[in-house]
């Protein structure tokens, strides 16, 4: 079976790769431990001076694979939609222990950076992406929000209207207007974005590894982010038991316009 995450350390870089091309790259509870522990063993690799994420094939990652919430009850029990807070908080621990890493991350996004991908991405000190790649948060469009820190870090971010503008429409957008936004720090060809990342890392390399990781835990400190989650796992218990939640999944599998109730 081929390993879902693949690792590797070179250079002082840990990098990891996210492995499900066949499917986008779309997240699964198995992927999704596979990168947790990835994110383990980056903390605890000895000389490691960054950490940088991409993903195989043609995308980062289309997001949440729909058939993850049918493997739910496996892990928590039939009564599961009941233990959404302690599901949304165990999904959020993967991404908090990844910003929380005294190590700069780089998400090196390209294709499509959607969902649960973006949330990862945002959980990243910085993103570079190939030109005509599209991010977005679409879980408005099952019925849902972006629980796993999406919804807080992107409001950190771009600040509350423009956060508002793509979580609550759930449209994507193309890497150059999240350029704008400040969402990506750079855009390039696809072609050299491996690239651009070396150059980013070899920057970051010139500076003190613990001023950087200082650094870093001070500005993510000036914001209260587990505030902002605690508040997005209590919107999801609420959201997940919903009807429209169920409809927005029915149409998704059945590939048509979804017919919400406000329910």
């Amino acid at each position: 079976m081929t390993e879902l995450v693949t690792t590797g350390f070179e250079g002082k870089v840990f990098e990891i790769v996210l492995n499900r091309p066949e499917k986008r790259n779309a997240i699964d509870g198995g992927l999704w431990t596979a990168f947790g522990e990835a994110v383990r063993e980056a903390g605890r690799t000895s000389g490691a001076r960054a950490v940088l994420i991409s993903g195989a094939g043609k995308g980062f990652s289309a997001g949440i694979d729909v058939s993850a919430f049918f493997q739910l009850s496996a892990h928590y029990g039939d009564d599961w939609l009941g233990r959404m807070r302690t599901i949304t908080d165990d999904f959020q621990r993967v991404l908090t222990s990844l910003e929380r890493l005294e190590l700069p991350t780089i998400a090196q996004i390209h294709g499509h950076c959607l969902g649960l991908g973006m949330e990862l991405a945002l959980a990243c000190d910085f993103r570079l992406a190939a030109a005509g790649t599209k991010l977005g948060l679409p879980e408005s469009r099952l019925g849902l929000i972006p629980d796993v820190g999406g919804t807080t870090r992107l409001t950190r971010l771009v600040g509350p209207a423009r956060a508002k503008e793509l979580i609550m429409t759930g449209k994507q957008i193309d890497a150059e207007l999240a350029a704008d936004w400040g969402i990506v720090n750079r855009v390039v060809p696809m072609d050299e974005l491996r690239k651009a990342s070396q150059e980013l890392i070899a920057d970051l390399q010139k500076a003190a590894p613990l001023a950087v990781g200082m650094a870093k835990r001070v500005i993510d400190g000036l914001v209260d982010s587990d505030r902002g989650l605690q508040l997005e796992g209590w919107a999801q218990s609420q959201l997940i038991s919903s009807e429209d939640f169920t409809e927005g999944v029915q149409s998704f599998v059945q590939r048509r316009p979804p017919d919400f109730k406000g329910k």
